[in-house]
């Protein structure tokens, strides 16, 4: 049963179900200790605008949040302040991202035709980035966004010599949401020994054969991890409101 009113579906019957995971449950060490959930950004908590980005997609039906079970109750009161729709359940994270995927995804409906993870702390993914990755794994079974690396990568081995340079052009930086169907991505999780020691789930789509599609994001759809990130965001959120 779904904590919130829900939404109607924004498109006919004939659309796949969409069942959206955000985890929220990290430690924030390399915050300092701050809570990078809450920590607004733009005026808004972060969590909130990552969680108003899926609800406002007419592609997505509903949402669980993994978030730390001492967070759960002002989580609820946020998204019940802001009257958020389509929010299915919060559930306590696990200690691993792993873990917290794995909770959230308990708690999805069963008729979820694609399932959709996302980190809590990219608060600045945009409806178009979540439209066109949500609309590869319709096509291809299972698409993650990601951008071009822009730098030289080297291979580094303990003693610090550089081993090799991979082509650069074939390189990618991954990052979420990550979409597959669900039925395909809950046979990986059962069948896939130690899937639950995966930091991406891309790769636990690739050791389970099924070919995941990288689809062109945007560098705008950044991680807050440091203090030095939501400055970075910041700027974003103001560039963005120059062009509107």
């Amino acid at each position: 049963m779904s904590l919130f009113k829900r939404a109607p579906k924004a498109e006919e019957a004939s659309k796949p179900f969409v069942s959206v995971a955000i985890v929220a449950a990290g430690n924030a060490t390399r915050m300092g200790g701050i809570d990078k959930q809450f920590l607004k950004v733009g005026g808004v908590p972060v969590l909130l605008r990552t969680v108003r980005a899926f609800a406002n997609s007419p592609y997505v039906d509903e949402i669980v949040i993994a978030t730390k079970e001492e967070n759960i109750p002002a989580v609820f009161s946020m998204l019940k302040a802001y009257e958020v729709p389509k929010i299915r359940d919060i559930v306590r994270g696990g200690k691993t991202r792993a873990e917290s995927v794995a909770a959230a995804i308990a708690r999805i409906s069963p008729e979820a035709d694609y399932i959709a993870i996302h980190d809590g702390a990219r608060p600045l993914v945009t409806e178009q980035v979540i439209a066109d990755t949500l609309e590869a794994a319709f096509v291809h079974q299972a698409a993650a966004t990601g951008v071009r690396v822009k730098d030289t990568i080297k291979v580094v081995g303990e003693d610090g010599k550089i081993l090799s340079t991979p082509d650069r052009s074939a390189l990618w930086a991954v990052h979420t949401p990550q979409v597959f169907e669900a039925k395909a991505y809950l046979n990986a999780l059962e069948t896939v020994p130690d899937s639950a020691d995966f930091t991406d789930d891309c790769k636990l789509m690739e050791e389970a054969g099924v070919p995941v599609y990288m689809v062109e994001g945007s560098y705008e759809n950044i991680k807050i991890t440091t203090p030095e990130d939501t400055i970075l965001a910041e700027a974003i959120l103001k560039g963005r409101e120059q062009h509107d």
